[in-house]
């Protein structure tokens, strides 16, 4: 729908959200938002201390170089190569297939519980539950992939191709967390470390079932995921907010053109790393949490999009079908659901 969007109206998200609902609406959701995807930045560069200490490597040192590396490449790159940096970078995820394969799953339980999951209502569970969507549907994904679509020129002419690069990549990324799944669960779960308090213990626990290799992949894995997303997540959220309020925008702009665009990427990086700098901070606690706020607030950014993709005026005859229109108001009562139940828990 986001990709859509973009395509067919030539704007982002939050152009469409001020344009149709108002400023006063934009402004409030850019907070909100900016909010959540503050404690998200922090949460990447989470996974860089965690995934580099594995390695035996201090955060005060990963983490700056980190923010120091994703800041430069954005701020001194033009949005082609930095594209093809983030594509290739991407093909490090499959250090996780790998890392499963290593770790000598039990494939006939894994490939039965994904098709015939298991409810439990414990709270723990639960909370466990709306992270992982949240992680996976996140709102600055959508933000971002539609600012990406208008940055790049892409029309309806494009919208094809286009179409299947967001069906491939989406299946690609899922099959990805299935392996990252099955890998922690053939060897975390079944050495009965059943809670964690760092991501160094996940790639640990797969040394004595899958070898060194497969705990050095899963840390790679790791550090190149949240190198990515540190770099990807200030960016999605810069959009947003000159977009919504109405101000230059894009990576092919120099800074003197849209300073307040790369003002806010600085600004949010520099944050975000300093977070994680903090001593004694439960880094995993904070990634966990920064997705479970991902998962309360996409029913409301899918809300906005509903409403928008199915505007006459706005889309025409590149409107919602009956599916789609289904599939994203399930997910919006699902989450809203999963959120009321969470939010129960901790009341009782």
């Amino acid at each position: 729908m986001a990709a859509r969007m973009g395509a067919v109206t030539g704007k982002g998200l939050s152009d469409l959200i001020r344009e149709e609902f108002g400023l006063r609406i934009t402004f409030f959701t850019m907070v909100v938002l900016g909010l959540a995807d503050l404690g998200n930045i922090a949460a990447e560069f989470a996974g860089i201390a965690s995934g580099m200490g594995i390695f035996g490597i201090s955060k005060y040192l990963t983490v700056p170089i980190g923010a120091a590396v994703v800041w430069f490449v954005i701020v001194r790159g033009t949005y082609k190569p930095v594209e093809r940096i983030f594509i290739i970078l991407s093909l490090i995820y499959f250090s996780y297939p790998i890392s499963a394969i290593l770790a000598g799953p039990d494939w006939t339980t894994a490939i039965r519980q994904t098709f015939i999951p298991e409810w439990n209502s414990r709270p723990d569970y639960v909370v466990l539950i709306v992270g992982l969507i949240g992680t996976t549907v996140t709102p600055w994904m959508q933000f971002y992939l539609q600012a990406s679509i208008v940055e790049k020129g892409i029309t309806e002419k494009h919208y094809a191709l286009t179409r299947w690069d967001v069906i491939i990549g989406c299946i690609v990324t899922d099959v990805i967390a299935f392996f990252i799944v099955v890998a922690c669960a053939a060897t975390l779960f079944k050495a009965g470390h059943h809670e964690l308090n760092d991501a160094s213990e996940a790639a640990m626990a797969l040394v004595p079932f899958a070898g060194r290799f497969a705990g050095l992949l899963f840390a790679i894995g790791l550090v190149n995921a949240s190198m990515l997303s540190a770099a990807i997540l200030p960016l999605a959220t810069a959009y947003n907010v000159c977009e919504g309020l109405g101000f230059e925008s894009g990576i092919d702009r120099r800074f003197g053109e849209a300073p307040i665009f790369y003002g806010l990427y600085t600004f949010l990086i520099v944050v975000g790393a300093g977070c994680v700098l903090v001593p004694g901070l439960p880094l995993l606690k904070l990634i966990l949490f920064s997705q479970v706020a991902n998962g309360v607030l996409i029913p409301f950014v899918l809300i906005f999009m509903l409403i928008l993709i199915n505007k006459r005026g706005l889309m025409g005859d590149w409107r919602n079908g009956t599916w789609a229109n289904l599939i994203a108001g399930a997910t919006s009562v699902i989450m809203i659901c999963l959120t009321a139940v969470m939010v129960w828990n901790a009341v009782r």
